[in-house]
């Protein structure tokens, strides 16, 4: 009887985990949601780099001393 409760448990997460998958598909979220996301990366990339120009040129003035 246990068993009966955990196949069906797991069949219900197999089938709701499909049925979100399908709607991500279908209405292709994971696109709008990479692309919404490229401002705020963008804006980390470039300033990470600044911080490691300002970091390497600080090294490059220690090693000139």
């Amino acid at each position: 009887m246990i068993v009966l409760k955990v196949l069906a448990i797991i069949a219900i997460v197999l089938v709701a985990l499909f049925l979100l998958t399908l709607v991500i598909y279908f209405f292709n979220l994971d696109m709008k949601f990479a692309a919404a996301l490229i401002k705020p990366l963008t804006a980390y990339y470039n300033w990470s780099k600044n911080r490691r120009e300002v970091k390497k040129k600080k090294e490059q003035d220690t090693q000139k001393e």
